[in-house]
């Protein structure tokens, strides 16, 4: 069974960064695709990014161009790069596999000055 713990969350200003990480543990196969998404306050849960098997990356159109997806296949870790940061982006973040129903607990992201 695999286990995802993310981390990385914090209160930052508008303007700033922050890289989430998503460890991955138990039986884990480097081929499968991984998922950020996130969930506003009072919001539903919405897809940000992906990373195919292959490598690719999709993004949604708000975070594109602002946030990198990318993994360490050695360590099993999926990471989210965020840049300039908006108080829109303020939610907590969960990374999941594709095609499974597998999700950490979430990382807080509060950005605010």
């Amino acid at each position: 069974q695999v286990q995802l713990v993310e981390s990385g969350g914090g209160l930052v200003q508008p303007g700033g960064s922050l890289r989430l990480s998503c460890a991955a543990s138990g039986s884990i196969r480097s081929i499968y695709g991984m998922d950020w998404y996130r969930q506003a306050p009072g919001k539903q849960r919405e897809f940000i990014a992906r990373i195919t098997t292959a490598g690719n990356t999709h993004y949604v159109d708000s975070v594109q161009g602002r946030f990198t997806i990318s993994r360490d296949s050695a360590t099993n870790t999926v990471y989210l790069q965020m840049d300039s940061l908006k108080s829109e982006d303020t939610a907590v973040y969960y990374c999941t596999v594709v095609g499974t129903d597998v999700w950490g607990q979430g990382t807080l992201v509060t950005v605010s000055s």
